[in-house]
């Protein structure tokens, strides 16, 4: 069960990642963390594990982050078809649990960081019969998300 207070971004599908930087900072208020630009290992269900190259940032402002997502043609992160609002996410303790949990009431999954068989990995992608995207995202990865959005790369190790 995805707790509420825990919701922490709105992903957002764009078509130019520069060009909705500059257009949705201006009128949200917002700047961005760096643009983190690289393939992503995912896992999808029918097609197993895969690479997607993904362009991605938050704003640096919160307590709800937008996140800008472009990716390649026919991918889940293509805003060619249907740009603007694409997803929910929240913290998670335990990714597997909250996706499975989600899977045992009728929701799909439509991509994960890894397989099920081993637990979905660090983020998942849950849809509801009503359409309702959402992704658990490991609270682990928050320190990360942290130093990102305070100047640093999403990439940076943590110091001790």
């Amino acid at each position: 069960m995805l707790d509420h207070s825990r919701f922490f971004h709105v992903g957002i599908r764009v078509t130019d990642i520069a060009a909705a930087m500059t257009e949705i900072g201006k009128h949200a208020g917002v700047t961005w963390a760096s643009v983190q630009d690289r393939p992503m290992s995912v896992w999808l269900p029918g097609s197993g594990h895969t690479q997607l190259q993904l362009a991605l940032t938050y704003s640096v402002e919160g307590p709800v982050h937008l996140e800008l997502l472009q990716g390649p043609a026919g991918s889940i992160w293509d805003g060619h078809d249907v740009p603007g609002a694409h997803h929910f996410g929240y913290w998670s303790d335990d990714v597997g649990a909250d996706t499975e949990s989600m899977l045992a009431d009728g929701y799909t999954l439509e991509l994960a960081a890894a397989s099920p068989d081993d637990g979905y990995g660090r983020f998942s992608y849950v849809r509801s019969p009503s359409g309702y995207l959402v992704e658990p995202v490991s609270i682990a990865s928050k320190p990360r998300f942290e130093r990102w959005w305070a100047g640093g790369s999403l990439t940076d190790p943590i110091p001790s």
